[in-house]
């Protein structure tokens, strides 16, 4: 095993803070894109809207966003109509609960909000956390607005007095035991919806306004440092807000010059629940973005076709590191450790998408940024999951390499990593831009 014990950089640490901000501002899907496009326009990037008319040029820096997904994207100054695309692929989603219709419930002198589960939560670790409500609210006037209670629910264990067993096996049930509780008193006396309008960032509007919304369940719980040397790093929406600002900031670090093609940094939403969706990976809005640049340089049919063939995208997604208290449910061989540098991901059966050519590509670039790196497969009685990889050469059809950072607790309210980690993606990544 690779030794995690020496001092963690500074540059390591000035980087997870950043994150840290990052995953404070971005508790929704919602906020995480908005967040995307204000640190890209801060950075001098002109943000588009789909339903004007583009014009992108050689030198020019552009960023767009489709609802809960962003993409962001540099042009080289030297760019023409063949110029292939290095795509840094992530999400902008993590599993967790979803506000229903009629949300509004309780029973027994508490008032609770009805929720759905959303993707493959660890449900355990919702419990006992202050929570808060987060995402978007569309108005009468076809308006979107940005909403966030801060803390304001809470998912209540049932005392071990009255569950003595549960220490031999909680069992929870996704629709009687997971409701938060948020106040006090008669069901009548409160509207979720209505304090919801409340809180709209920029300023309250009119429940009766409020025509749909698409609202989530976070953590707000800050992220920070830990451990004995300070070398560990908890936060919620790891998984996978961390890929999404290690991309975000390898792209606006990176010189246009020095580019060897479109650097694009694309954070999908609804990964978590399979990426069908109009901003999912599998919709069509990254083929949109980048048929509208191949078009903006004078492209044809035949000249996007080579530079998609020339094209290449780095999934990232959060891994497995080896767990120390269940050893026997990884790889023997491949023990992926926090701390020993990003992963390649490898998967026989295409679940990830890294072939020879991509695992090359990934060993060259980490190698150019003095980053060290290693390999996860899984145990094979044990079927890994899967990621925006196989969704976007299939789309695309081009290579695409899947990577990530170890963490444990995946699909915790709660994740944890080393803080070396997302700083070595970083670089990574950003190697891959100019290679």
């Amino acid at each position: 095993m690779q030794d995690t014990t020496r001092t963690v950089p500074d540059a390591a640490r000035v980087h997870a803070e950043d994150l840290g901000r990052f995953v404070s501002a971005s508790p929704s899907s919602y906020h995480a894109a908005a967040e995307t496009a204000r640190r890209a326009q801060e950075a001098g990037f002109t943000r588009l809207t789909e339903t004007d008319v583009w014009e992108v040029t050689p030198g020019g820096r552009y960023v767009v966003v489709r609802d809960g997904s962003a993409i962001a994207f540099v042009v080289p100054p030297t760019a023409d109509p063949t110029t292939p695309f290095s795509i840094l692929g992530t999400h902008t989603d993590s599993p967790g609960f979803k506000l229903k219709p009629k949300p509004t419930t309780g029973r027994g002198g508490w008032v609770q909000a009805g929720v759905e589960v959303y993707g493959g939560p660890l449900l355990n670790s919702w419990l006992d956390r202050e929570l808060e409500l987060a995402g978007r609210v569309v108005t009468r006037d076809g308006a979107e607005h940005l909403v966030r209670t801060g803390p304001f629910a809470r998912i209540p264990q049932l005392a071990i007095h009255l569950d003595r067993s549960v220490n031999d096996g909680l069992t929870l049930d996704k629709q009687r035991h997971t409701q938060p509780v948020l106040g006090l008193g008669e069901v009548s006396e409160h509207d979720v919806l209505g304090e919801l309008a409340g809180r709209v960032e920029g300023g309250a509007v009119d429940p009766a306004d409020v025509l749909g919304y698409d609202v989530v369940v976070a953590d707000t719980q800050e992220p920070r440092a830990f451990g004995a040397r300070g070398d560990l790093w908890a936060s919620g929406r790891l998984d996978n807000l961390l890929s999404t600002h290690a991309a975000l900031t390898a792209l606006l670090a990176a010189e246009p010059d020095a580019l060897t093609g479109v650097a694009v940094v694309a954070a999908f939403d609804h990964e978590e629940i399979g990426s069908e969706s109009r901003s999912g990976a599998a919709g069509p809005f990254l083929a949109d973005v980048l048929d509208r640049v191949s078009r903006s340089l004078g492209a044809s049919g035949e000249d996007r076709h080579r530079a998609l063939a020339a094209s290449l995208c780095i999934s990232s997604d959060v891994g497995h590191a080896v767990h120390p208290n269940y050893p026997e449910r990884h790889d023997p061989a491949n023990q992926p450790v926090a701390g020993g540098g990003p992963i390649l991901k490898i998967n026989a059966n295409q679940r990830y998408t890294t072939d020879a050519h991509g695992a090359a590509t990934w060993q060259a670039a980490c190698d150019a940024a003095e980053v060290p790196t290693q390999e996860f497969v899984s145990n094979n009685t044990i079927p890994c999951g899967s990621t925006i990889g196989p969704i976007t050469a299939t789309r695309l059809g081009i290579r695409v390499v899947d990577v990530g950072v170890p963490i444990l607790s995946m699909h915790s309210a709660r994740e944890l990593t080393a803080v070396v980690d997302p700083w070595y993606l970083m670089r990574a990544m950003g190697a891959v831009l100019v290679r």
